[in-house]
């Protein structure tokens, strides 16, 4: 089984809301998951993103690969300067 760190569509029409999700690669984009890591909000500014980190090491240590998008808001989140 094939797992993939990826994004999950919530929110209203024109308002996209994502969840950052793992799931197996087989199962739709909306559908069953195995764990909720985080959050992602295109809409507010500046962007929000929030992983928990220890989840997100776990899976990927587990072998789990981030889809392209989800691999960009990582990378987004290590270049950020660290907030208090």
């Amino acid at each position: 089984m094939a797992v993939k760190i990826r994004l999950a569509r919530m929110g209203a029409k024109k308002k996209p809301y994502y969840r950052v999700v793992v799931a197996d690669a087989e199962s739709p984009r909306d559908g069953r998951f195995l764990e909720i890591i985080g959050t992602y909000d295109p809409h507010k500014d500046p962007v929000d993103v929030n992983i928990k980190q220890d989840r997100l090491k776990d899976w990927l240590g587990k072998g789990a690969q981030p889809t392209t998008t989800v691999a960009a808001l990582l990378k987004r989140l290590a270049d950020s300067p660290a907030t208090t």
